[in-house]
């Protein structure tokens, strides 16, 4: 269901401050960035040597340290350690929208480094360390002509917001984080948030690709007046460029027009081969050729100097079959999407699986169900409490994938952010129970294009075939963008050679009715609004084509065996206790004895039980009523001032737990026994006496208690 909001921006930002010539005056550029309590120091340096390689080493790192609010990290070293999720996904977002603004050939190794050494819980992290980090570049030694800004629309209510404050963003339906310079747009990530007003009612949040547009459209005019204003103000604080030479990295003028001149028609060939590897054979073939023939005219060369000449020539080849041809290397029209199979609950042991294959790319999904205590911790730098992750999407990409040798090692930059971007895109779909969690994990097989977009696809074929409820199955495609002196071309689900060679990586989900997440990213210095409103479009038609695919597979979904069996039921609150025991004795007991996991809730009484056997489930749940006394009754409505004969269940420091005549359990508060002190209940009672008591006041099941001796007095 769209949002349907209309589009009217309120600015919620805090001042900015920026001071360029306090401090790390060393380094290539640095700045002294505040907003309101929140300081981030920005740095960039250079190395005066450049890589061999022909593209740009660049590194950002976003560090928030546990001192900048005013807290000592836990743990048993008690100094900041690894980052957590939230400073990788920063530093990749702030990679993703500077490295479009270096020139090309530049190749000397660059370092960002953004420190929060003061936070502040009304500021968006995020969009601070992407302006303070721009400004240090911007004004260094380098040479960048180009600032940017970010802007994070919001939706709130019946309102869009420019830059909402944390708090607002909380109760947000939308998080678009858009950056850009001028009317170019570099960078852009979006989610929306599901709609859950209680336990049963879970609305499904998507914003229409036509709205979508206007929205980035309205929000782009803030982005151009803020890099007007940036410009003007860094301008006289722009450090003398250093002389940094541009490499265009050794493409041979002869090998060029040798190769232009004699395989034009066998490089066509080889692009044109419809898997990758025999495409990456082809082109190994015609290297050797060439090699040989240029030997047997007397011609020296080496095989590094004549692949870098092949392969230039390749792209450039490449590109214009597209922009001129309309033909792509594996003979697809630019609209249309490979070959799909979708394979479900293949995996026996799993509560759901799916086997996801598009073309060369191959996502095995899985998805496993767990209660409240399987929730993955962690916390803010803005945030005094902990929060927890119930919908967790884990991917992982092994170096086989792409035919490589090289071992699996820890989660990586870019898995770690394709697999938010997969949780962006699912998670507004999915309907959550309170005490439910959920794990998703996306092992990627084969990789030629978008294993992101796969997991997504997978992910929800997975959900499905694990009987998740969810309002709206949800797919991802990945857009492509051919640009060349003003003309263009959108590709539609790319794979790898259009990625590679290609301007944009634009990646979009979500269901029949609208997008639930996007990502994009781009190689020139910027795309434009109409190209961007028509790569919407487009993608539109391929993410439906999937759907289409996706919802037939879902008719024939054969239940997993090993789905957990559950069941709800309730009892008195007050019988809690009970099934708890002293120390947990008792709760142990019946999760050892019966094999089920237990989740009690105290306030209301609810008790769910998950197990595998549905006897013993049963089982578990006859003695769990009988401990509590049978099912749960209707409370009586008691009398208030009357009296009322009952007996001490339990003594406690703080009072007496009286049952009542119809077994229900209320507090006799000791303040309520007695107006004099009293010391040690324990010497005046005995549980399992007999007590008289008069009903106070009754609120729901809430029942305040007095006893005859405090009453007279």
């Amino acid at each position: 269901m769209t949002t349907n909001l209309p589009i009217h921006l309120e600015t919620n930002r805090l001042q900015e401050g920026y001071d360029f010539g306090k401090v790390a005056k060393q380094a290539s550029g640095s700045v002294w960035y505040t907003q309101g309590k929140a300081v981030l120091i920005a740095t960039v340096a250079v190395d005066d040597n450049p890589v061999e390689e022909d593209f740009l080493p660049l590194t950002v790192q976003y560090i928030e340290k546990s001192y900048a609010a005013a807290k000592i990290p836990g743990g048993f070293v008690k100094r900041e350690s690894k980052p957590s999720d939230f400073e990788t996904l920063t530093s990749r977002l702030v990679d993703r929208s500077l490295r479009p603004l270096f020139p090309e050939g530049f190749c000397n190794p660059v370092t960002i480094t953004i420190l929060v050494v003061s936070s502040d819980s009304s500021v968006d992290m995020q969009v601070a360390a992407l302006h303070a980090a721009s400004a240090a570049l911007y004004t260094s030694s380098l040479p960048v002509q180009k600032c940017i800004a970010g802007v994070r629309v919001g939706a709130v209510g019946d309102e869009m917001l420019l830059n909402p404050t944390l708090q607002k963003q909380e109760e947000s339906k939308l998080d678009l984080l858009i950056v850009g310079s001028g009317d170019d747009i570099m960078m852009i990530e979006m989610r929306t948030v599901a709609t859950q007003d209680s336990d049963l009612i879970h609305q499904t949040n998507v914003i229409a690709e036509e709205e979508l547009a206007l929205i980035i459209a309205d929000a782009s005019k803030a982005i151009a007046s803020a890099t007007d204003t940036y410009r003007k103000a860094f301008n006289p604080h722009i450090k003398p460029l250093d002389n940094f030479a541009l490499f265009t990295y050794g493409v041979d003028a002869f090998l060029y027009e040798y190769i232009q001149a004699n395989y034009a028609t066998e490089v066509k060939h080889a692009i044109k081969q419809m898997a990758k590897s025999e495409r990456s054979v082809a082109l190994k073939d015609l290297r050797q050729k060439i090699l040989e023939a240029l030997e047997k005219e007397g011609k020296e060369s080496d095989k590094q100097t004549l692949s870098r000449a092949l392969y230039a020539y390749k792209r450039k080849v490449s590109r214009e079959m597209i922009l001129n041809e309309q033909i792509r290397a594996d003979g697809r029209r630019l609209d249309e999407v490979r070959p799909i199979s979708i394979e479900t609950n293949l995996l026996p042991s799993v509560h759901g699986s799916c086997l996801f294959t598009r073309g060369e790319t191959q996502a095995l999904v899985t998805v496993t169900l767990g209660d409240k205590k399987d929730a993955q911790s962690y916390e803010l730098i803005t945030d005094k409490n902990s929060r927890y992750e119930k919908f967790m999407v884990h991917y992982n990409f092994p170096a086989f994938s792409v035919g490589e040798a090289k071992p699996i090692g820890p989660t990586n930059r870019r898995e770690l952010g394709h697999g938010n971007l997969a949780k962006r895109a699912l998670e507004p779909a999915v309907f959550l129970e309170q005490d439910s969690v959920i794990r998703i994990v996306s092992e990627v097989l084969e990789s030629n294009g978008s294993s992101s977009m796969a997991t997504v696809c997978g992910g929800a074929m997975a959900l499905k075939a694990a009987g998740v409820e969810m309002e709206e199955l949800v797919a991802g495609i990945a857009m492509g963008l051919i640009y060349e002196d003003g003309k263009y071309a959108i590709l539609t689900d790319i794979m790898g050679l259009e990625d590679h060679e290609g301007d944009m990586d634009f990646k979009i989900a979500g269901t029949s009715s609208g997008v639930s997440a996007l990502q994009m990213d781009i190689k020139i210095e910027g795309a434009s609004l109409e190209i961007l409103r028509e790569t919407l479009m487009h993608a539109k038609k391929g993410k439906n084509h999937i759907l289409n695919l996706m919802n037939q597979a879902a008719t024939e979904i054969v239940p997993s065996g090993a789905l957990p069996i559950s069941e709800t039921f309730t009892i008195h609150p007050g019988k809690i206790v009970d099934i708890i025991g002293k120390a947990g004795s008792t709760i142990r007991d019946i999760i050892e004895r019966f094999e089920v996991s237990v989740d009690l809730d105290r306030e209301k009484g609810g008790v769910k039980l998950v197990g595998d056997d549905k006897l013993k489930l049963q089982e578990a749940k006859a003695h769990i009523q009988s401990i509590a006394g049978g099912p749960i009754r209707e409370q009586m409505q008691y009398e208030i001032a009357k009296p009322y004969k009952g007996k001490i269940k339990k003594i406690v420091d703080f009072g007496l737990f009286v049952e009542m005549p119809d077994g229900f359990d209320a507090l006799l508060h000791i303040s309520k026994i007695s107006k004099g002190r009293i010391d040690n209940l324990a010497s005046l009672y005995k549980e399992g006496d007999s007590i008289e008591v008069v009903v106070l006041e009754q609120t729901g099941k809430k029942v305040e208690l007095a006893t005859m001796e405090f009453i007279a007095q």
